[in-house]
């Protein structure tokens, strides 16, 4: 259970020029007349939510956006990494459609990481750009998909592959959301708290390993604390890189192997967390296997891992060519260059490199890994 005393709200700001916004972070925004105060006027506001959080949140939603909106409309798409399509896309834009909303419309992005990367490209498509808020419900999307600015729908042959950069006009992260959140999510958004710090911040890394019990326990002060610092790290690399052109890439750790993970279960077989989780695992034994970090390291962060609840062995993939099926589907991913598959790797001091590795080592870690 999480604690019921109340923590100072806080706001961090992602410095994008004209594009700045704020990520607000407390308890009980979505009932906070404030937390709404300033967004762009328009007729009407569309929610868009899953059926797994619309019944928690979305009535509340929107009752607080009734003073701003004359028009508040819910869409409520299908829950999972499975349904993150453009069937799913498709919804959205029937509802707008036939609300007739126009260019001044507001989105607000309530749940997950599926629903804000799908209503942000909506955003960004419907009518060359209206605005949206981003709402997240999950640890997962407090913590990274939220905030940054990027929308996506996964393809059968590769996960986030077709999408846009458009930036939210604001983030409300509330922590009582997280109050609903199944344990296996819980999980799954640990594993991108704990990878800023071997990208960025080894004492975070610390502070996270100290505190692993009180964020699996939803301590709210301790939840706080961690979603503020993950906010900060991502603020502070997107405001250098908005559309990943260098150093926002290194937030990609363990994604590379994670991605594949994913498009190579089928989507929604394991939790993008999950996926990552282990993929960090992979990334960090192939840094050591270059020299980058000792197995004493490695050996560290695979413990850490194991004790957020993730994952920490590579699931096979092809009985018959396990590796080759991981390579595969790691070529097709948005960080490959001219067919070179490009990985994140740490050097255990808090600093990250994108580069590439040798076939015949990356399959040695493969192997490895699937066994461990």
């Amino acid at each position: 259970m999480s604690t019921t005393s109340s923590i100072s709200a806080a706001t961090v700001s992602i410095a994008l020029g004209e594009r700045s916004y704020p990520i607000l972070i407390g308890q009980n925004l979505i009932d906070q007349p404030q937390t709404w105060a300033g967004l762009p006027k328009a007729t009407a506001a569309v929610i868009v939510t899953n059926d797994t959080v619309g019944p928690l949140y979305a009535a509340r939603l929107q009752t607080a956006l009734a003073p701003h909106y004359p028009q508040v409309h819910v869409v409520t798409l299908p829950d999972g990494e499975a349904y993150k399509t453009w069937e799913s896309l498709n919804l959205i834009f029937d509802a707008l459609l036939g609300h007739g909303c126009d260019r001044k419309t507001v989105l607000f992005a309530l749940g997950g990481g599926v629903v804000g990367d799908m209503t942000g490209f909506a955003a960004a498509c419907y009518m060359r750009g209206v605005p949206f808020v981003q709402v997240p419900t999950t640890l997962l999307a407090q913590v990274d998909s939220s905030v940054g600015g990027k929308t996506a729908i996964n393809h059968p042959l590769g996960k986030n592959m077709i999408g846009a950069f458009y930036q939210p006009v604001r983030v409300v992260c509330d922590l009582d959301t997280l109050n609903t959140l199944p344990e296996r999510e819980l999980s799954a958004g640990l594993a991108e708290v704990i990878k800023y710090g071997p990208i960025y911040d080894l004492a975070f890394l610390d502070w996270i390993a100290a505190n692993l019990s009180a964020l699996r326990a939803r301590d709210a002060a301790v939840l706080a604390c961690a979603v503020q610092r993950s906010c900060e790290i991502k603020a502070e690399v997107v405001g250098q890189d908005e559309r990943e052109s260098g150093l926002r890439a290194i937030l990609n750790f363990g994604h590379t192997f994670g991605h594949a993970i994913e498009a190579g279960l089928g989507y929604g077989a394991w939790l993008h967390g999950e996926a990552v989780g282990c993929g960090m695992v992979m990334a960090a034994t192939l840094s050591q296997r270059l020299g980058l970090l000792s197995a004493e390291q490695v050996a560290q962060l695979k413990a850490l891992v194991a004790a957020a609840g993730l994952p920490v062995r590579a699931p096979v993939l092809d009985a018959a060519r396990n590796a080759e099926r991981y390579l595969e589907l790691m070529r097709v991913d948005k960080k490959a260059e001219a067919g070179e598959i490009k990985f994140v790797l740490v050097n255990g001091q808090g600093q990250a490199q994108v580069c590439g590795a040798p076939d015949a080592l990356v399959t040695e870690v493969i192997a490895a890994c699937c066994a461990a």
